[in-house]
């Protein structure tokens, strides 16, 4: 028998696997194969185990076998550092072009349209804030620019105020900034330009009017303070807030919620809200015009 016989003999030999019972030795059941068979089922096992292989070693045993494993979730964490580093740059370079606004209204050199500018930069807005309806009568006059130079303005015993008449607003109706108890009034004696009014934690502080934010900073001596134009050269300003909720260029409504009570700056003792009234340039006794109870 030549060589190619045997090689075909031995390929083609069957084999038969035969399960019987072991009481009466009857065939239960009986299954013929070749070596043919016995090496397409051995590949197919082969294949099966390298599949199921890969797959746990790309999935929950990834961290066992998979040597780059380690080096992608490092550099999923990087990644995602390097995106939390841009968006605080993004409010760091927010902020900073806030301070720079409010560094401009204390040196008498803020534009409205600095504001839309600004804002624009922020949100990525193509048109600038434009509020035809209250431009005319939100804009800023010489005597609400020197309420705002009081940040830097002389020692108290050096100014003077003006007493002046208010009936050009005494028929607004004014909304309660806060709901509280009064525990220091106008007092122009002891440079006491507003009034303190205390109230429970968390308090939301309200606008007394419709009117436009042009002032939303932090002070050493008030904290957090924000300031409202509203119609007819009237100003109000809000001080110690723990939060503020209005950026400065924000069209703001009548006892809409623009900052939280607080106890911020160094001139407050405890939780308060200070609250003052300009009137073109000059204070005005809030309790004239708002009951606060």
């Amino acid at each position: 028998m030549s060589l190619k016989q045997k090689i075909k003999s031995w390929i083609e030999n069957k084999y038969l696997f035969v399960i019987r019972r072991e009481e009466d030795f009857s065939v239960i059941t009986s299954l013929s194969i070749n070596k043919i068979r016995v090496g397409l089922i051995l590949v197919f096992t082969l294949l099966c185990f390298f599949l199921i292989s890969l797959i746990m070693s790309k999935t929950f045993l990834a961290s066992w076998f998979d040597p780059s494993y380690q080096e992608s979730e490092n550099m999923k964490k990087i990644y995602a550092l390097s995106q939390t580093v841009d968006s605080l740059m993004v409010e760091v370079q927010a902020k900073d072009r806030y301070v720079e606004n409010i560094q401009k209204i204390i040196d008498g050199e803020y534009e409205e349209e600095s504001v839309e500018r600004e804002e624009d930069s922020v949100t990525g807005n193509q048109e600038p804030f434009k509020n035809p309806k209250s431009e005319d009568l939100y804009k800023k006059g010489e005597a609400t620019q020197s309420v705002i130079e009081e940040f830097q303005a002389a020692p108290p015993d050096e100014r003077s105020f003006e007493r002046i008449s208010t009936s050009s607003f005494t028929e607004t109706y004014f909304f309660s900034p806060l709901k509280g108890i009064v525990t220091g009034s106008f007092d122009m004696a002891k440079d006491h330009l507003g009034v303190d009014l205390v109230a429970e934690e968390n308090e939301p502080v309200k606008s007394v009017a419709d009117g436009t934010v042009v002032l939303a900073s932090w002070t050493l001596e008030t904290g957090y303070v924000i300031a409202v134009q509203h119609s007819n050269e009237l100003i109000s300003i809000y001080k110690h807030n723990s939060v503020l909720l209005k950026s400065v260029g924000e069209p703001v409504s009548g006892g809409e919620v623009i900052s939280v009570v607080g106890n911020t700056g160094e001139q407050t003792t405890g939780q308060h809200l200070h609250f003052e009234l300009w009137y073109k340039g000059n204070p005005q006794n809030p309790q004239e015009f708002i009951t606060f109870d």
